[in-house]
């Protein structure tokens, strides 16, 4: 918890302090359940992806716009165990619009080009995908591949948490780009790009 340009934030490492939890283990209504009870009202998702459509390339910032969940065995809802009809929650568009605008300016402001929309594909790891499953998602209509983008999203619905994901491309997905892929590249695409995932969020803050 702190301040960033005079405005109160609550950064939370979804995968622990020192990155030791798989995006398959981590506690994703915790860590929603308790960023609502701090008095959380947006959330800003960072997140490091792979590339699929030929416009996402390493290095290339997204906003998406849609999601199709590839995940399994990871808990879903607050509900689950206390459920009634109207616990059904709209999804058809799982990023706040308001937002997502809001983060798309931001960049505008910062001189920092992002792509705007794009269908996250979220898949449960920690493995890399194959190159057939990326192929896949990419005839299902997907921009992007990710391992956290749900439940967290349906999760922050349920809790009436404006959510929205910021997209940083680390690499291209499994038979795309040439050779495999290595954490050496990914952690170098990573800290290049987070500067501008930092000025972009550092906009954002100072708008609101």
């Amino acid at each position: 918890m702190g301040k960033i340009a005079g405005q109160q934030v609550i950064f939370l490492p979804r995968h622990g302090l020192n990155h030791t939890i798989p995006p398959h283990k981590i506690n994703y209504r915790a860590n929603l359940w308790a960023l609502q009870q701090q008095g959380v009202e947006q959330i800003i998702a960072v997140a490091a992806v792979g590339g699929i459509r030929a416009d996402l390339a390493p290095g290339v910032l997204a906003i998406p716009d849609q999601i199709i969940d590839y995940t399994y065995g990871r808990e879903q809802s607050f509900f689950s165990d206390d459920f009634s009809v109207d616990n059904h929650i709209d999804f058809s568009y799982p990023y706040d619009s308001a937002l997502r605008e809001k983060l798309m300016e931001a960049a505008k402001q910062q001189q920092i080009d992002i792509v705007d929309g794009g269908t996250y594909g979220a898949t449960q790891g920690p493995r890399l995908e194959t190159a057939a499953e990326i192929q896949r998602m990419a005839q299902d209509g997907c921009a992007m591949v990710g391992m956290t983008g749900m439940p967290e999203a349906c999760l922050a619905r349920e809790l009436n948490i404006a959510y929205v994901s910021c997209a940083l491309m680390v690499n291209w997905g499994a038979g795309i780009g040439d050779g495999i892929i290595t954490m050496a590249q990914i952690e170098q695409t990573l800290a290049a790009g987070m500067d501008d995932v930092k000025a972009i969020l550092k906009e954002i803050i100072q708008q609101q």
